[in-house]
């Protein structure tokens, strides 16, 4: 990273103070890295075709990616996933308490479930006692959609005062059994409502929290709702692992989840590309340019800058501050800086074959000096 991206204290994010918890070898909580999540939305009986997708999210960085156990076939596949997978693997369980207890002996590294949903508590116990056995973490999953029909009728509604007395309810139903390898979530569509019962949950447990804005939407709307509540929460210093819930590919629920936390300047992984939107100053196809760049470095994890600047106007200023810049000029041909300074001309015809390879030849170095992603 460019010796001008030290953060200010004005910059400066204080993390909530949470007890670390582990989710197979990946550490969530107190001090650790706030992980970034993803789930499959292939079947998972369906070992191969989930396995190839776990690929696809592990090659974009994942954390965490959690798969969907609703059926014997699912968790009877569980091993060779597990098997297969760099990161760990979540499994996700709604009120079959034998699918919780395949899933902990199949290998899940969670197992993401309701305690009040699975059924009598010896049923419970059996699930706690599971994960207890099989090294698994539990996540408590709050939603705002499917709440208990006891806190419905005393609250009348969906809320955030609900949300939060049934995730506490939850997490009591494992701390009575000395079991507290657990998270929580409390997710809602409406982002009001998910800021709300977070900051509230922050506040009454020390666990560590999984944030998002649950069925946010599509790529775009989606992504600007959760980058909207759970911006506000992270910039609270509320979150230790989050994922973004997209209509879409899982792969750009990754993307999305550590450009937010890249923004923040809580995860540094990848090239930082800034880029003005363009106008009639511009000395090239900024727009055009870019798109390009991101497909082109796309497999670079190192973190580092770059600024792509379509004239002098910001130009030489942004690139005082990213490790490699391009600013437009005239006559076809645009200033190149390195480390803030500028470098040497090139044309514009040459420009991304050149910038690929100085961005690849800084990552190495940044690379061999240890620099690496967070």
């Amino acid at each position: 990273m460019s010796e001008h991206s030290a953060l200010r204290p004005w910059r400066t994010i204080v993390r909530r103070k949470s007890r670390k918890i582990r989710v197979g070898t990946l550490e969530v909580g107190g001090d650790a890295p706030i992980s970034v999540q993803s789930m499959t939305n292939t079947l998972t009986a369906d070992a191969a075709a989930t396995i190839a997708q776990v690929r696809q999210l592990e090659d974009a960085g994942v954390d965490i990616v959690r798969v969907s156990c609703p059926d014997e076939a699912s968790t009877a596949a569980l091993p060779q996933i597990v098997k297969a997978a760099k990161v760990p693997i979540v499994a996700d369980i709604h009120f079959h308490y034998r699918r919780a207890i395949e899933a902990a002996k199949g290998g899940a590294a969670c197992l993401r479930i309701n305690p009040g949903n699975i059924g009598s508590p010896d049923r419970v116990r059996e699930v706690i006692q599971a994960a207890r056995d099989y090294g698994c973490s539990i996540r408590i999953g709050v939603n705002a959609g499917s709440l208990e029909s006891h806190l419905l009728e005393k609250y009348g509604e969906p809320c955030p005062d609900a949300m939060v007395e049934s995730a506490l309810d939850h997490a009591r139903i494992l701390q009575d059994h000395d079991f507290h390898e657990f998270k929580i979530s409390v997710k809602a569509s409406d982002l009001f409502m998910t800021v709300a019962a977070y900051q509230m949950l922050a506040e009454a447990i020390d666990c560590p929290l999984h944030i998002g804005v649950t069925e946010a939407g599509g790529q775009r709307v989606g992504t600007v709702k959760s980058s909207i509540g759970m911006g506000a929460l992270l910039w609270a210093g509320i979150g230790d692992t989050l994922r973004v819930s997209l209509a879409a590919d899982p792969v750009e629920e990754v993307k999305v989840g550590f450009d937010l936390l890249k923004s923040l300047g809580l995860r540094h992984r990848g090239v930082n590309i800034i880029a003005c939107p363009s106008c009639a100053r511009q000395g090239f196809d900024v727009i055009r340019t870019v798109e390009t760049l991101e497909a082109r470095l796309a497999h670079i994890a190192t973190p580092m800058s770059l600024s792509i600047i379509g004239c002098v106007v910001n130009g030489p200023g942004e690139a005082l501050m990213t490790d490699v810049g391009f600013t437009g000029g005239g006559k076809g041909a645009g200033m190149v800086y390195l480390a803030g300074k500028a470098a040497h001309k090139m044309d514009n015809d040459h420009m991304v074959e050149h910038i690929v390879e100085l961005v690849e030849r800084r990552a190495a170095e940044l690379e061999s000096a240890g620099v690496a992603p967070t």
